[in-house]
C-alpha cells in the first residue's frame, strides 16, 4: 500500500516525539508499504514566528511572512528524515517547493492550483521514505507560499490525491473525531466513522480535528481519512463516503466557533444590488463571510446587514465595512466579537423533521439567545454570545443522547 501519513505540532513538538513518529514510520515500512509523510511546525513554533514578527511590524508583508513561517515546517521536515534515517531507513525531506505543490498567489492563505510529484514518487521508486513539509507550496513565478492554518492537512490529502494514496492518516493529539470537544463535555464519544460532508460541517464550524478544505479534497476525490493519535495504537475515526448506517443517526456531534465577530452596516439603503455591492468588496479582501442576516425597517426604506467573519479579520472586515458605509450613505458600522457559533451536526437531519425546533428549545430552557441562525441541509448554527458556549454545548450533547454514540 502508499499511504499518506501526516503528523500535527504536537506529535513533533521535540526530539523525543520526533523519534517516536519515526519509530511509527518506520513499522509502517516494514509492514510492506510505501510511505509519504507530512509534517507540521514543531508545536508553538509558528505562533513564536508569528510574535517575532510583530515585533518587527504591526502590519508585516504577507508575501515575507510566508517565507518565515515556511521556515518552521523545513525544520521539522529534516529532523524527521534524519531521524528515520538514524533507525536504518532511507529517507529524503522535501519542500512544499521540491514537491511541486503550485498555489495562486493569495499569500498566507493559498490555495493549491496542481501538483507535479514526479520528484517525490522517483524518490519512493527508489526506496525512500518522502518526508513532506507541510502548510507549504510556491506560485508559479517561485514565490514561497503558506495554506493558511491547519494547511499541513490538506499538503497531506492533496499529496494523496497526486500520488494515488490507498490512504491519508493523519495523526494528532487526539483519538479520533468526537461528538463534541471533550474538554468540555467529558461524556463525548469517539465515532468509529463519519461522513465527508459531516465531517466537512463540522470542521468549518470550529472542530480543529481536520481542516475544512483538506476535507472538501479528501470529499471530492474519494480518499479514506483516517483520524488518530500519534500518542498511542488506538483505532481511529474513519472519514469516509456516506452509507445507510449514517442516516439513522439524527445528530452525529456538536461544534463550536468562538472566532467569530460580527459587523453590522446600519441604515443601508434597501434597493437592489447593495447587498452584492457589500459583499463583492469582502471577498475581493479574501474576507469569508459566514451568517449573513438583514433587517429591513418597517417602511421599507432602509436596512441593517449583519454579518460573521473570523475574528482575525475583524479589523481588516472594519476597514473595509466603515468605508463601504461611507460610500453608501449608511449610519455606520458596529462590531460585536464577544460571539460564539454553536452547531448542530448530522446527515440525519435529511429524514428527520423538527430537529431545529429541539435546538432551539434545549438553548431556550437554558436562558441562552439566539442572535442569528444559519443552516443547510445537514447543520444548524446558531450565533450566541460566547460565555454560554460551555453551557450551550453541554445542553445540546445532553439532549441528542450523543454520549450513546459510539
Amino acid at each position: 500500500m502508499l499511504i499518506v501519513q501526516k503528523y500535527g505540532g504536537t506529535s513533533v513538538a521535540n526530539v523525543e516525539r520526533i523519534r517516536a513518529v519515526a519509530a511509527r514510520v518506520v513499522s509502517t515500512l516494514k509492514e510492506g508499504n510505501q510511505v509519504v509523510v507530512v509534517v507540521s511546525a514543531m508545536s508553538g513554533e509558528t505562533d513564536k514566528l508569528i510574535s517575532l514578527a510583530k515585533q518587527i511590524s504591526p502590519i508585516p508583508s504577507e508575501r515575507d511572512m510566508d517565507v518565515l513561517l515556511s521556515s518552521g515546517e523545513r525544520v521539522t521536515t529534516a529532523l524527521t528524515a534524519m531521524a528515520i534515517s538514524a533507525l536504518g531507513r532511507k529517507a529524503v525531506a522535501l519542500t512544499g517547493r521540491q514537491a511541486g505543490i503550485i498555489t495562486d498567489d493569495a499569500h498566507t492563505k493559498a490555495k493549491i492550483e496542481r501538483i507535479s510529484p514526479e520528484k517525490l514518487l522517483h524518490s519512493l521508486d527508489e526506496g525512500y521514505c518522502v518526508v513532506l513539509a507541510g502548510f507549504q507550496g510556491m506560485t508559479e513565478s517561485g514565490d514561497v507560499t503558506t495554506l493558511g492554518r491547519g494547511g499541513s492537512d490538506l499538503s497531506a490529502v492533496a499529496i494523496a490525491v497526486a500520488v494515488k494514496a490507498d490512504l491519508c492518516e493523519i495523526y494528532t493529539d487526539v483519538d479520533g473525531v468526537y461528538t463534541a470537544d471533550p474538554n468540555i463535555v467529558p461524556e463525548a464519544k469517539k465515532l468509529e466513522k463519519i461522513s465527508f460532508e459531516e465531517m466537512l460541517e463540522l470542521a468549518s464550524l470550529g472542530a480543529k480535528v481536520l481542516q475544512t478544505r483538506s476535507v472538501e479534497v479528501a470529499f471530492k476525490y474519494n480518499i479514506p481519512v483516517v483520524v488518530r493519535s500519534s500518542f498511542n495504537n488506538n483505532p481511529g475515526t474513519l472519514v469516509t463516503k456516506e452509507d445507510n448506517d449514517m442516516e439513522k443517526v439524527v445528530v452525529s456531534g456538536v461544534a463550536y466557533d468562538k472566532n467569530q465577530a460580527k459587523l453590522t452596516i446600519m441604515n443601508v439603503p434597501d434597493k437592489p444590488g447593495i447587498a452584492a455591492r457589500i459583499f463583492c468588496v469582502v471577498a475581493s479582501a479574501n474576507i469569508v463571510v459566514d451568517v449573513i442576516v438583514q433587517n429591513v425597517s418597517s417602511d421599507g426604506s432602509s436596512a441593517d446587514i449583519s454579518f460573521t467573519v473570523p475574528k482575525t479579520d475583524t479589523a481588516r472586515a472594519l476597514k473595509i465595512t466603515e468605508q463601504i458605509a461611507k460610500d453608501l450613505g449608511a449610519k455606520g458600522v458596529m462590531v460585536r466579537d464577544d460571539l460564539a457559533k454553536i452547531s448542530i451536526v448530522g446527515v440525519g437531519m435529511r429524514t428527520h423533521s423538527g430537529v431545529a425546533a429541539e435546538m432551539f428549545e434545549t438553548l431556550a430552557r437554558h436562558g441562552v439567545n439566539i442572535m442569528a441562525i444559519s443552516t443547510s441541509e445537514i447543520k444548524i448554527s446558531c450565533l450566541i454570545e460566547a460565555k454560554y458556549t460551555e453551557l450551550a454545548v453541554r445542553a445540546l450533547h445532553e439532549h441528542f443522547r450523543l454520549d450513546m454514540a459510539g
